[in-house]
């Protein structure tokens, strides 16, 4: 692994056997993570995006399993290491910010409690200096009077300023990785930028890679380097965010572009809807997941399911569009 290359997810699959089959919502997801970077993993609801920030720290609840693939920090497989030492990379090394602040913080437990037992937990602190360096944190988060702040209940906050906690506790123990799933879904779009503009200011004061998961493409657009779109648990098309924006490869992408409102382009335009509905999982069609919503589906699409298809400067598409067919 190159010194800048803090994760590399190779072949990632998570399934889960229901009654109604299995669930492969992970289905061979690679990407590579580089330090001070920012990836996203954007897709409608259900293409797999939450499970696999989750399988990346061997979190999947059951029935879920991990049923195959690697991911590789520092030269560690997670998947593979013991549990000791997995909860030590977890909150330590490698943090995540869940997508519901008020779920993920414990309701009958004081902020204060439940940031400085992280910071005793990871950093080996005193019950005083984890206090100071909690209170250090929630200042840099923006929460105003946080010394008086950090006593009181998650209840007493407002969602975002619970986000904002959220963040601050993730960051406390200076990780290498940041992972924030949908860290803006449940707030309105002033308290959204805020939040964004946080997560932007400190990883970079830091120094820390962050993978975003997100459902919007409005959202990443000023904030990540890299772009990976997800459908029906596989990336179907990745590269430099900008890049991807300008000349999108894949139908389902410029589907996604389309439905968002642009300020740059002249006139109020016309939001164009994907057709259909997502696939169901357990069922899925034979060859591209995406082609019976696909306004360029040809027979091809129906059978096989594309190899990757480079564009240069780093974006590939798994597309039958930019491939020669057999």
């Amino acid at each position: 692994m190159g010194d800048d290359l803090l994760l590399s997810v190779q072949d990632l699959r998570t399934w889960f056997h229901t009654d109604e089959g299995v669930v492969k919502a992970v289905d061979g997801v690679s990407f590579d993570l580089r330090r001070g970077e920012t990836l996203a993993l954007v897709g409608e609801s259900g293409s797999g995006k939450t499970v696999t920030s989750l399988s990346l720290l061997n979190l999947v609840p059951p029935p879920g399993r991990i049923a195959g693939g690697r991911v590789r920090y520092r030269g560690q497989d997670l998947l593979r290491l013991p549990g000791p030492a997995l909860r030590a990379v977890r909150g330590d090394r490698i943090a995540m910010v869940f997508q519901d602040p008020l779920t993920s913080l414990n309701p009958f437990l004081r902020i204060s409690t439940q940031m400085v037992e992280a910071l005793a937990l990871h950093r080996g602190l005193g019950r005083r200096a984890a206090r100071a360096r909690a209170v250090e944190m929630l200042e840099q988060a923006g929460i105003a009077a946080a010394d008086r702040r950090i006593d009181q209940y998650p209840h007493q906050f407002s969602g975002g300023m619970r986000q904002r906690v959220m963040i601050a506790m993730a960051l406390s123990c200076d990780p290498e990785i940041l992972i924030a799933d949908e860290p803006t879904s449940a707030l309105d779009v002033t308290i959204q930028a805020q939040i964004l503009e946080l997560i932007q200011d400190l990883t970079r004061r830091t120094g820390t890679a962050v993978i975003l998961i997100t459902h919007s493409l409005g959202v990443v657009a000023g904030v990540c380097d890299t772009l990976c779109v997800m459908y029906a648990g596989r990336i179907v098309e990745r590269g430099p965010t900008a890049q991807v924006f300008a000349q999108p490869m894949h139908p389902y992408t410029r589907g996604l572009i389309g439905s968002v409102p642009r300020l740059d382009r002249p006139g109020p335009g016309r939001l164009v809807p994907i057709p259909g509905q997502p696939p169901v999982l357990a069922d899925l069609p034979d060859g591209c997941p995406f082609h019976p919503r696909c306004p360029s589906a040809m027979d091809v699409c129906r059978r096989r399911y594309p190899g990757a298809a480079a564009a240069g400067g780093g974006q590939e598409a798994h597309c039958w569009l930019h491939l020669e067919a057999p």
